[in-house]
């Protein structure tokens, strides 16, 4: 059995989307919430590596950009660059579909791109207020 989250975004924004319809004002008392059966933790996303549909490695999953309480970009880890280090590009979440593999127990991320235009995506740098 295959449990689906296509794309990302529908499933981690409309969460983000729904906790911000429902949220009183802070009153200083914290709100708990109970974690749905078909939610996906950000530890299982960091490091996931990433296909084309055709199954040719792309790259990996080293970054999720949360901006205004809503997830805006997943950045990926796309290669080396004439030794210098790792690449990364940030890409929108539609663009990445993450299901959950029942009999591998494992969860599978796919993209519908190619490594040529990964490889010419603008690319990001941790730098300033990013930097690691």
């Amino acid at each position: 059995m295959r449990v689906s989250a296509t794309p990302l975004v529908a499933t981690l924004c409309l969460a983000s989307v729904a906790h911000a319809q429902s949220t009183p004002p802070a009153s200083g008392a914290p709100q708990f919430i109970t974690i749905g059966s078909n939610a996906i933790l950000s530890s299982r996303l960091i490091g996931l590596n990433v296909q084309t549909a055709s199954g040719e490695g792309m790259g990996k999953i080293e970054d999720i950009v949360f901006e205004g309480g809503a997830i805006t970009g997943v950045v990926l880890s796309v290669g080396e660059i004439l030794g210098s280090g790792p690449r990364y590009v940030a890409v929108d979440p539609s663009a990445i579909s993450i299901r959950y593999v029942e009999g591998d127990h494992k969860w599978q991320a796919t993209m519908n791109a190619n490594l040529d235009q990964l490889r010419s995506a603008p690319e990001f740098r941790y730098e300033g207020k990013w930097e690691r």
